[in-house]
């Protein structure tokens, strides 16, 4: 199983991700739990990411390469992976693709969390105040809408061109989210 999770930042990723890995088995790799791991053990790789994490500016390709391809590969040959955070760009998802068709660890399915803009806004506040991620801010929140706007939202004519795309009303309950996603692989995949 080799999912791809994409969605404005408070939409769920993160929930649905942990659910989906225990549900099918799988490694979760989140790109950018795994580069804040970077940034607080003070690695090389932490240090260069983490003004972009501050700022709510992507990380460039060449660092989250570093993170990610490791674990990708490792979960890859172990059944499969949830991946959260990366590809962010259409032309990252074009590099990662061709890579993965080389290595046959090309993704199933990508599964799209859609959330209006007033509850992604109510999510991250809450967010903010409960774990204290500095990327939660108002002006950085404002600031990582607009990159995905701009950056991640055409990968889903991309994926959707693919076949793989599957769109999820990410607004109703954690439960019913993942069961809709459940439903909705398991027939892509399936």
């Amino acid at each position: 199983m080799r999912l791809l999770l994409v969605a404005y930042p408070g939409a769920g990723k993160g929930t649905q991700a942990t659910r989906l890995a225990a549900h099918y088995g799988v490694a979760q790799l989140s790109s950018g739990e795994l580069l804040r791991a970077e940034v607080a053990r003070g690695t090389p790789i932490g240090k260069a990411a983490a003004a972009y994490l501050r700022s709510g500016d992507l990380v460039p390709d060449e660092l989250v390469l570093k993170v990610l391809s490791s674990p990708i590969l490792e979960a890859a040959k172990s059944g499969g992976f949830i991946l959260d955070g990366f590809p962010r760009t259409v032309s990252q998802a074009e590099a990662a693709y061709s890579l993965a068709q080389e290595l046959d660890v090309v993704l199933q399915a990508v599964i799209y969390l859609r959330v209006g803009r007033d509850e992604l806004l109510r999510r991250l506040r809450a967010r903010a105040g409960g774990e204290g991620r500095t990327d939660d801010r108002e002006k950085t929140i404002a600031h990582r809408f607009e990159v995905f706007d701009a950056q991640t939202k055409p990968l889903l004519d991309f994926y959707d061109r693919r076949g793989i795309l599957l769109d999820i009303d990410g607004e109703r309950p954690v439960e019913e989210v993942f069961a809709a996603i459940t439903t909705a692989v398991d027939r892509l995949v399936g």
